[in-house]
């Protein structure tokens, strides 16, 4: 069963993520006045100003091609074209190519494509129709390469991988001339400042500087490390230099003049360079590469070598390892199998930091350079942070892979902090079997507890980096430590072994407090320190919950079918999300214990983590570079936090882009979910249970002291009704006008009281005694239900004899109290109607034998009823005094 619409988690957006193996493509705004650059990124296009980023729309597969012209940006996924506007509206879609287009060149009105399979295709831009077609044998000419020579009125060159060239006339459909080349694959075409001058960049590392009008060749240069991926040439600022990129990262510089390589800017990129741009005008070079990473360099400096002078980059290597940082939900670091330690903003790109690689030594490993680096730490497995302190002294501590040494960072200086940690017996050799597995850091931020493959376990002081102790005589356990954690008030270490026991430990004094048998070997436990519960994921696939109070395990969840990789806790400790191998992410209700949402990703989350303040879970992925952020839907909308059936199916999400997503509601235009309609509560819940009424209690509390209300209310004179002045008022004659007094009035009003009024019955009697005949009450008590407490006793009196009633009337309405009683509904309106009666009719209902008989019934009613509620009433008051006063 599938549960229609979106879960509990919508995809949001991406962290991370500034560029991928397409080129990107520098293009001018004239209204505007400013170059702006287009990065291809998974299924999204980036528009950057140099500066600041703007996101633009998203395709529905990774984006494989990307050109520009002076209003569009073309972008190319598999054998389909669009064509974006304003950065972010499709406006057209070009639609023929059998195969993956590979090349574009956007061209005047035109846009040309090349697939795989050698066809080129012109584009008419506006209408999207073809204008010519032309296919290439892929024996003799498969086309690599393609470029507008500056000046050539509607030709086109072209490269390929057999080396030879040729220059086709697209309006005339006509082959112009064909180069023979150089024996060698054509990579990559670039125009030179010059007119008629082309850089030819081949696969053996050579670069030709080619005259075409005359088919000459004017410069040649070689490179050693490679294809030549991409050549752009420094114009207008005087300084005629060309540069080649290469696939290992590497960067030459090359003088034209002088016709010689001017510098090296190795290790520009950790893979590939994918693009490169020299801005018009300016002495700015553009590089990106599939190392997720995309700079701007800057050449003022002398010997003619760029310098960074802005950047974007992300982890060149998937993450491993994500948590929030700090308290705000604002930060996340990442450690990614780059061996780099990352801090990514939720809020803004430019709040992003890098805190670098680990190194055994930093000096050295300057020296080195990435490459050569010896030096480098491997990858980071695990690792805690902790914002307490952390201006004061380093505030994260993190374990390497296979590395027995650990490591602290410093996340305000942003850089590898002061301490290696590793116990004093392995200080001058470091054995090779022996490595640190979990990591965790006090709240308070003065100490870091290391777990060892071994099953030692070890604290260090994080200010001065000194050994504290450790746990046990020798090892806190037999088997390799799978997780520890210290509770919020450093009282207690927690430690998991791999053979299947949790121990937990004072903190200070390291005494074994208490240890417990696991039905499985623990894979990892994640403690949420504010409500002291442990969440321990097992190796059987299955996730046990333990309360660090009374030590037992307290719930038992199963349904993953791979290795559980992660767990989070939400910030209130009520949802415990977990993700596996299995490509599911699951949320566990802890209160009720049941699985409340579940969705399928394409790759699986190797680590989760859920913001301090609840707004976003981010999760990282099997082979991605990115930091994905879904938003908590519970926060802004109705979801469902119902359990999910057995047999509930769950749904494949697709992983976030780069643009913030809107959550749309997928079921507006559907009938709504059966799960999602509002409860509404039936009358009764059960006929066993006493049930009030929904009426205020103006309307009933009070009836039996309405005397003393009204009494109360009695105003002390009657109020006098004003009499009406006359149009004109008489006057006395005389020199001193004198109004005349009015005369007094001596209207006495009747004090006899109508009989016939008081023959009338009202519909509350004829109700009632129809009653008699049919057992049916729910029509007069309706009517009482609907009056006022002044209207209820008026009612109540008119049921004895003297006030236009009987005795029969008298008895039904003690039939309905008893009907009242036994449905165990409206139980204070019953009890309340009852005692005014007994109030007002006291005298005659002692006179009557058949109202004795039906009130010594109702008397047995009561007393059994409110016996049963009584030690209901003293249960719930002992428990509540005992919580109160208990030292729990």
């Amino acid at each position: 069963m599938a549960r229609e619409g979106a879960g509990l988690f919508a995809a949001f957006r991406v962290l991370g993520r500034f560029s991928g193996h397409v080129p990107h493509v520098l293009r001018y705004h004239g209204r505007h006045r400013e170059f702006y650059l287009a990065v291809a990124v998974g299924r999204s296009v980036h528009t950057y100003n140099v500066s600041t980023r703007r996101p633009g729309n998203t395709l529905p597969q990774d984006i494989t091609c990307l050109a520009a012209d002076r209003m569009l940006i073309f972008a190319s996924y598999d054998n389909i074209l669009h064509a974006f506007a304003r950065n972010k509206e499709v406006v057209h879609t070009y639609e023929g190519h059998k195969a993956k287009i590979h090349l574009l060149q956007p061209f005047g009105d035109h846009v040309i494509s090349v697939d795989v399979d050698n066809v080129l295709i012109v584009w008419n831009i506006q209408s999207e129709e073809e204008y010519l077609q032309i296919d290439f044998d892929k024996a003799t000419f498969a086309v690599s390469a393609l470029l507008h020579p500056s000046t050539y009125l509607n030709k086109i060159l072209l490269g390929s991988e057999q080396g030879t060239l040729q220059l086709w006339n697209i309006r005339s459909n006509k082959l112009l001339y064909s180069f023979p080349g150089w024996g060698l694959a054509v990579t990559t075409l670039e125009q030179a400042p010059a007119v008629d001058v082309v850089a030819v960049g081949l696969v053996s590392g050579h670069i030709i500087v080619h005259n075409i009008k005359f088919d000459e060749t004017l410069m040649k240069f070689q490179q050693d490390w490679g294809p030549i991926t991409a050549i752009s040439f420094r114009t207008a600022d005087g300084h005629p230099v060309m540069a080649a990129g290469s696939p290992v990262g590497h960067i030459a510089l090359w003088d034209l003049e002088e016709k010689k390589l001017m510098c090296q800017m190795q290790g520009a990129h950790s893979t590939a360079i994918a693009g490169m741009t020299f801005v018009p005008g300016e002495p700015l070079l553009i590089t990106n590469g599939a190392d997720n990473a995309l700079r701007v360099w800057i050449f003022d400096g002398p010997g003619g070598t760029g310098r960074v002078l802005r950047s974007r980059m992300g982890h060149s290597a998937p993450p491993t390892k994500i948590r929030y940082h700090g308290q705000n939900g604002e930060q996340i670091l990442s450690a990614g199998q780059d061996g780099t330690l990352q801090s990514f903003s939720t809020v803004h790109e430019k709040f992003n930091k890098s805190l670098g690689r680990g190194s055994i030594n930093k000096k050295k490993s300057k020296k080195k350079g990435l490459k050569l680096d010896t030096m480098a730490l491997p990858p980071i497995t695990a690792f805690a942070s902790e914002v307490a302190h952390q201006s004061d002294w380093d505030g994260i501590v993190a374990c390497h892979q296979g590395y027995i040494t650990c490591t602290t960072w410093n996340y305000q200086k942003t850089s590898m902090g002061a301490h290696k940690l590793r116990p004093e017996e392995f200080s001058k050799h470091k054995p090779i079997d022996i490595y640190a597995t979990a990591v965790d850091i006090t709240s308070c931020g003065n100490f870091a507890v290391i777990g060892m493959s071994t099953g030692q376990v070890d604290v260090y002081n994080m200010q001065s980096g000194i050994h504290r102790g450790h746990y046990g005589k020798e090892t806190a356990h037999e088997g390799a430590i799978r997780g520890v954690a210290v509770d919020g008030l450093n009282q207690l270490v927690i430690t998991a072994g791999s053979e299947g026991l949790i121990k937990f430990w004072k903190f200070k004094m390291k005494d074994l407090v208490y240890s417990t048998e696991l039905s499985s070997s623990p894979s990892g436990i994640l403690l949420h320190r504010d409500s002291g519960i442990l969440g321990i994921a097992f190796d059987d696939f299955t996730i046990s919950v333990l309360d660090i109070e009374t030590r037992k395990i307290v719930r038992t969840f199963s349904g993953h079918h791979g290795r559980i990789n992660d767990m989070a806790f939400s910030p209130d400790g009520r949802w415990l999300i977990t993700s596996s191998m299995d490509c599911s992410i699951k949320t566990w209700d802890l209160p009720s214990g049941c699985l409340i949402d579940c969705f399928l990703v394409d790759s699986a989350a190797v680590s989760l983590t859920m913001s301090p303040t609840g707004d976003f879970l981010a999760s990282a992925h099997v082979d991605d570079l990115g930091i994905y952020l879904w938003s908590n839907r519970s926060l802004y909308s109705l979801v469902s936090l119902r359990p999910l059936p057995a047999d509930y199916e769950p749904s494949l999400v697709a992983l976030p882009s780069t643009c913030p997503m809107q959550d749309v509601d997928v079921s507006g235009d559907e009938e709504p979910c059966d799960e999602m309609i509002e409860y509404v509560s039936p009358e009764q819940l059960g006929e066993q249970l006493v049930t009030l009424s929904l009426l205020p209690e103006s309307r009933w509390k009070n009836l039996l002291n309405l005397d003393i209300i009204k009494k109360k209310n009695k105003p002390r004179e009657p109020p006098k009704v004003p009499k009406s002045a006359p149009f004109f008022i008489p006057t006395l004659p005389g020199l001193i006008p004198r109004y005349i007094p009015p005369e007094e009035e001596n209207d006495t009003q009747s004090k006899v009281v109508k009989l016939g009024i008081l023959a009338q019955k009202s519909d509350f009697c004829i109700h009632l005694e129809g009653a008699l005949s049919t057992n049916e009450y729910k029509t007069p008590l309706d009517l009482l239900k609907s009056l006022g407490p002044s209207n209820i006793e008026v009612e109540l009196r008119g049921l004895a004899p003297e006030g236009g009633g009987s005795v029969e009337v008298m008895l039904s309405f003690l039939r309905m109290i008893g009907m009242m009683l036994n449905k165990k509904h409206n139980f204070e309106l019953a009890q309340a109607y009852l005692a005014l009666f007994l109030k007002l009719h006291l005298k005659i209902l002692s006179s009557e034998p058949k109202l004795l008989e039906e009130l010594s019934k109702l008397s047995m009613q009561l007393e059994e009823t409110w016996v049963h509620l009584r030690a209901l009433f003293s249960q719930s008051l002992c428990v509540l005094t005992y919580m109160k006063s208990a030292l729990l």
